[in-house]
């Protein structure tokens, strides 16, 4: 088990190198100066040279690299160029509100698809699966930000039950910060629940006709025992790796639905950052979320090896 960590250990650590260098030679490359966007188009030579050295902007391209990662090596991210602001504590704020948030939907998904899928699973070929499969089928079809403005059409706009968007802190109280969540939450719940429900369901049917399944059942256990006991955890790898993918969009690609509800998170943060050209902002908030997207494969790695031990002495 030691040596299965360290190797994906090591992976992590290779890929958050490689990935460190393609974030940063790809926002270098891209056109604009930020201290031109800054000062705007008549600024005088001297005072964009000044500006320039200021932001560390003046450095080669490899200094720049090196200092931003030794930086966010000791937990310093730099400072904003648009807000003048430590990019660490802009980072915090949003982060209180996209972590939340991604966890809120991931909980909700999980909740919703593993009954569908089970259910589906159990009934294959009935009305019961039919109508799963219909229901999964629609929510893929349908995009976030539509079911977005649906839940604010009828839940806050005609019911009232809601607010219609922002985010009221979490200094006026955990519920109060739940509810403000909880729109926006299903909104990229229900399409990743459907996804989930329909992996769920086909991993379910591969195991349910494996050779130790009819095993179980002919040592006079029920199709529901059998089901429980043995069949849900061997379908459990393929869907935790769609867990471990859905977990990392929700954190990083939910800018379409913070746009909707207006919500202070990341991606408003990057989508911000962007026009304002604050590139220091754009690379260290894309970093963190690249080594968030890294972080959570690794943990599914390892849960790999929790489900199934075979697992442990295949590499």
């Amino acid at each position: 088990m030691l040596r299965y960590i360290l190797k994906r250990l090591l992976s992590l650590i290779i890929s958050l190198i490689v990935a460190s260098m393609v974030i940063f030679m790809v926002i270098e490359i891209a056109p604009g100066d930020p201290a031109s966007f800054m000062l705007g188009l008549n600024a005088q030579p001297e005072t964009l040279a000044a500006l320039r050295s200021e932001l560390g902007l003046d450095g080669s391209k490899l200094q720049r690299y090196g200092a931003w990662i030794a930086g966010m090596l000791s937990g310093d991210f730099g400072t904003s160029y648009t807000y003048r602001t430590p990019v660490s504590q802009m980072i915090t704020a949003r982060l209180w509100v996209s972590l939340p948030l991604a966890l809120y939907a991931l909980c909700l998904s999980t909740l919703i698809a593993f009954p569908a899928g089970i259910f589906a699973a159990s009934r294959r070929g009935q009305v019961g699966d039919m109508g799963v499969m219909g229901a999964t089928q629609l929510g893929i079809a349908i995009p976030n930000f539509w079911f977005a403005m649906m839940l604010v059409l009828i839940f806050a706009i005609n019911l009232r039950w809601f607010s219609a968007g922002g985010f009221v802190g979490w200094d006026a109280g955990f519920w109060a910060g739940i509810k403000a969540l909880t729109l926006p939450a299903v909104a990229l719940a229900l399409p990743q629940a459907a996804i989930l429900a329909r992996v769920m369901r086909s991993s379910l049917l591969d195991v349910l006709g494996e050779d130790f399944m009819r095993s179980a059942r002919a040592k006079g256990l029920s199709s529901r025992q059998a089901l429980w006991r043995h069949g849900l955890r061997n379908a459990l790898i393929p869907v935790l790796t769609i867990i471990g993918l859905q977990f990392s969009f929700l954190l990083a690609g939910s800018i379409i639905i913070e746009q909707v509800f207006y919500l202070p998170g990341l991606g408003r943060l990057v989508f911000q950052s962007i026009s304002a050209r604050d590139l220091i902002v754009v690379e260290s908030v894309v970093m963190l979320l690249v080594f968030s997207v890294i972080l959570v494969n690794f943990l599914v790695d390892l849960a790999y090896a929790v489900v199934d031990p075979r697992l442990r002495t295949r590499t």
